[in-house]
């Protein structure tokens, strides 16, 4: 594949693809190499990063599961001091994603494990971590399901290389007692969610659904939980509603552009 050379925001040199562009996150000041033919971001990472809260001298590593192209460890970078750890399993978003944390001049707070997110506590001790973030794959993995042509996008989406039930073992693994998981997910598979959490010791807290317009059933849901928190508690925390009419609503132009 060719590929020719861009100077980065901090005056460095990364390799660009053919393929691939610089999109800019401007409420972040972060800019994300992606690529219309591999991966790019979608609202869901926005939203995610934005509910996520990682502020606070007593947050010292972040970690994101299911990483994609770095997107929500990206978006996360100036709201933290702490130490973020991004996993992917695709070798080629991966590599996306070190490029982008090289792109913003941030190879001191972040980095990025290129494997399989079971195997995150090889590389990063269990019940150290006081933030795990993920947008998983949605999908189940049926013999029937339509899935994307694109392997990366159908990797993505549907539960090919890991399990919602990995996802929850694998964060219990790394939090420490009390720390957070912040997850966004499908609200038709929230049941499932809601017990998946649970059985692994990760007690759901707050939920916030996200619908495309008003009087619209939601598309997304927000979910918080705490590794070995008291059970019950669960706050249903008012709609985010992401459209008005064909535009953005105020509160989703305010996370995605600022003030």
């Amino acid at each position: 594949m060719a590929n020719n050379i861009v100077k980065g925001v901090e005056n460095m040199h990364v390799k660009l693809y053919n393929d691939e562009r610089i999109d800019q996150l401007y409420s972040h000041d972060v800019s994300i190499i992606q690529s219309s033919n591999v991966f790019s971001f979608s609202l869901d990472a926005v939203l995610l990063a934005d509910f996520a809260r990682v502020s606070g001298q007593r947050i010292k590593r972040v970690v994101d599961l299911c990483a994609g192209n770095g997107a929500v460890g990206l978006f996360l970078s100036d709201r933290t001091h702490a130490a973020i750890t991004m996993v992917e399993i695709q070798s080629r978003l991966a590599d996306m994603a070190s490029r982008s944390v090289e792109l913003n001049g941030l190879q001191d707070r972040i980095d990025v494990i290129n494997d399989d997110l079971k195997n995150t506590p090889q590389y990063i001790p269990k019940d150290s971590v006081d933030v795990v973030t993920c947008n998983p794959p949605y999908f189940l993995n049926y013999d029937t399901s339509e899935k994307n042509p694109n392997r990366y996008l159908a990797i993505a989406r549907h539960e090919l290389t890991t399990t919602l039930d990995e996802v929850a073992q694998t964060a219990a693994d790394l939090l420490k007692m009390n720390a957070k998981l912040y997850m966004v997910y499908r609200p038709d598979r929230l049941s499932d969610l809601l017990m998946s959490l649970r059985s692994h010791r990760l007690e759901p807290k707050q939920m916030k659904l996200i619908r495309p317009r008003v009087n619209e059933d939601a598309n997304m849901v927000l979910v918080e939980a705490i590794k070995d928190g008291k059970p019950n508690g669960l706050k249903v925390l008012p709609d985010l509603i992401t459209h008005a009419g064909q535009q953005y609503s105020d509160e989703v132009k305010r996370i995605l552009y600022g003030n």
